[in-house]
């Protein structure tokens, strides 16, 4: 890091305080569990504390060969990230699946065991407080948990804060040589010192007057120490003196693009976030934040994106606050939000015009076309980079979005935007964990304003994904209110399906006889509305249920009304499938002769549909049943006649074994 100067002092302590023995050891009691050893470095916004443990980091890093982690918990415009999304922020680094819905505990303990055998380090930065911290702690002593927090973290024990002041003046005026060079430091190196002292030699404060001296060469050191110096009692602390002496020389477009960069999520910010705020093309956006970074008001990340740093927030929030009017500040917030929806559908079209099937009413070649082209994507890969990289501020917008209350139109078409952009990229699997976050947002909207059939539609999502994660009784709880939702709304695609999850919770829970009902309301709704598809496939849910609870005869009479279900529909493949299940009930009811007969109905069928691993299972079946009826040779024939559908493919030693 460039601007990383100085602090030998604090970085012998910190490497020191590593070795040192637990306050428990000396006095001879034995820690209840061995933890991560936890360093501390403290000081205020701006005062460098990052910029050194990364340093700490980046010196000790060869002694832990399992690699560093790092979190940030608090965002550079001030919210307090959420332990649940600092576990999985970390669970993530290591390359471990992150449940869709998953407790915060259960997220910690994961965390827990797999960082119990290795020897890394976790870089921790801007804790708001002890509790956050501790939820992140390995419960092994060869992890280092290294955290920055501008003051102590009381109620973790034997932690000693390496505590922050400003530089000492040699480092102060190295870092004022990094940013402007050496010759007007030293044509006038007592005026160096004085500028470092009205700076206070805190680091943010010189980064900003030395991207200032830097802009304006022919300024002298003196002039802007004397100028520092002479300013108003009522603009206080160095890094306000800096920060007020940086913007004033700022062109009037730029001081205003510079107010609104707090409403930016997560303090990320890119060229179209600033031209939404500010009105203004992208390119001039872009000039703005390139001139921006040199004036160290941002910092430059990759892939486009640029940084608040933390210690400007409140400086700009202020500002934001006292020029611009609380109607503009919305209007500009709405223009970003509007941007970002348009920029997630154009995420998500180019995805799909690169798919084989395009997939839903959103995407392929027109409706790209339908673009800016500064809002198209150069091709697949670029969309789903600027996707992973803004990750965090689009989920921050939605939050936002959602949180705010007035603009809840614009925050269900971010949410849908947004969930639709992550599926087609990353798939529904893969996507889940922020699918249940953003449907969770939709919920809030939903029950706010009382939107009874988009409410019935988020906790359908939220519960599938609950089920989906081995959570079934919250599944089941969902499914239910959903059901309240869906009537409320006069949905009958809603209730239905609820009712078919409630069923299917039921099952799950090996409920068979609330399982049977559910699944026999849902299959009287579906005839109420002439939905056949809906009505074979409840007919086949209820006669696995049937089976499942041994009761054979009304498991046969599901699968019959199924199979002519199926018959009616012309769907040749189900029918054969219907009649493979009557076949394997008709044997367990111990009727082998009429389950010989409907076995080779069922050959029949799938032979017609060119189904050939439905044909080589019913084939090793026929076989079963053959042998348990004392023909070995006949169900020689036909175990000869699965292998020859089935040839050399290894995946079918399941069908071959007979186990079905």
């Amino acid at each position: 890091m460039a601007d990383f100067v100085g602090r030998r002092r604090e970085l012998k302590e910190l490497r020191e305080d590593i070795a040192r023995t637990g306050l428990d050891t000396l006095s001879g009691r034995k820690a209840k569990a061995p933890r991560a050893r936890v360093l501390l470095v403290a000081g205020r916004p701006g005062s460098g504390r990052t910029a050194l443990a990364e340093a700490l980091v980046r010196e000790i890093a060869d002694d832990y060969p399992d690699g560093v982690l790092e979190v940030r918990l608090t965002t550079p415009t001030g919210e307090t990230v959420t332990t649940e999304r600092a576990l999985r922020t970390l669970l993530e680094a290591l390359g471990l699946p992150t449940p869709p819905g998953a407790a915060e505990d259960e997220l910690g303990f994961a965390l827990r065991e797999a960082l119990a055998d290795r020897r890394a380090v976790l870089l921790v930065d801007d804790a708001a407080d002890p509790h956050q911290v501790d939820a992140l702690l390995p419960d092994t002593p060869e992890c280092l948990v290294v955290v920055t927090a501008e003051g102590p973290l009381t109620g973790i024990p034997d932690v000693r804060p390496c505590t922050l002041g400003g530089l000492d003046t040699p480092s102060a005026v190295a870092m004022l040589v990094h940013r402007i060079g050496d010759i007007r430091v030293a044509n006038d190196p007592r005026a160096a010192e004085a500028l470092a002292e009205e700076c206070g030699n805190q680091p943010a404060a010189l980064r900003l007057v030395g991207g200032w001296l830097a802009a304006h060469p022919k300024a002298s050191v003196a002039d802007v120490a004397k100028q520092l110096h002479d300013m108003p009692a009522g603009t206080s602390g160095p890094l306000a003196r800096t920060f007020r002496l940086v913007y004033e020389a700022l062109p009037q477009p730029a001081q205003r693009t510079l107010r609104l960069l707090p409403l930016a999520p997560a303090g990320l910010v890119d060229p179209h976030t600033a031209s939404a705020l500010a009105g203004c093309s992208v390119a001039a956006a872009q000039s703005i934040l390139e001139d921006f970074t040199a004036l160290g008001l941002v910092r430059s990340a990759r892939d486009g994106l640029f940084v608040l740093p933390g210690c400007l927030a409140p400086l700009l929030q202020a500002l934001l606050e006292a020029k611009e009017r609380p109607a503009e500040v919305q209007l500009a917030r709405a223009r970003m939000l509007e941007r970002t929806v348009r920029l997630l559908l154009s995420c998500r079209a180019m995805a799909e015009e690169c798919a084989e099937e395009p997939i839903g009413p959103v995407g392929g070649p027109e409706k790209l076309d339908a673009l800016p082209r500064a809002l198209r994507f150069a091709d697949r890969r670029a969309a789903a980079t600027w996707l992973d990289t803004r990750l965090p501020a689009l989920t921050a917008a939605a939050s936002l979005a959602v949180a705010d209350g007035d603009l809840d139109t614009l925050a269900r078409r971010l949410v849908a935007a947004l969930a639709g952009a992550l599926s087609e990229h990353r798939g529904t699997s893969e996507a889940a964990p922020e699918l249940y976050g953003l449907h969770r947002l939709v919920l809030d909207v939903a029950e706010r304003r009382g939107l009874h059939r988009e409410r019935a539609a988020a906790l359908l999502n939220l519960a599938d994904l609950d089920a989906e994660t081995g959570r079934t009784r919250e599944a089941l709880e969902r499914y239910r209110a959903a059901l309240d939702a869906g009537r409320a709304a006069n949905d009958p695609y809603a209730v239905g399906r609820a009712m078919e999850s409630v069923g299917g919770a039921y099952q799950e829970l090996d409920d068979w006889h609330r399982a049977s009902d559910w699944f026999g309301r849902a299959l009287s709704h579906a005839l109420a509305r002439g939905e056949r598809t809906d009505e074979v496939r409840l007919y086949g849910r209820l006669g696995n249920v049937h089976t499942y609870a041994g009761r054979y005869g009304e498991a046969l009479r599901s699968w019959r009304a199924a199979s002519a279900g199926y018959r009616r529909l012309a769907d040749v493949p189900g029918q054969a499938k219907a009649l493979s299940e009557m076949a394997r009930i008709q044997e367990y009811a111990g009727r082998p002769e009429e389950s010989l007969h409907t076995c080779r109905e069922a050959v029949e069928l799938a032979r017609r549909a060119g189904e050939l691993r439905l044909q080589a299972a019913l084939q090793v079946r026929l076989a079963d049943t053959l042998d348990r009826l004392g023909d070995p040779a006949a169900a020689r024939l036909h175990r000869s006649a699965a292998d020859r559908l089935l040839g050399d493919d290894p995946a079918a030693c399941e069908i071959r074994s007979g186990s079905d």
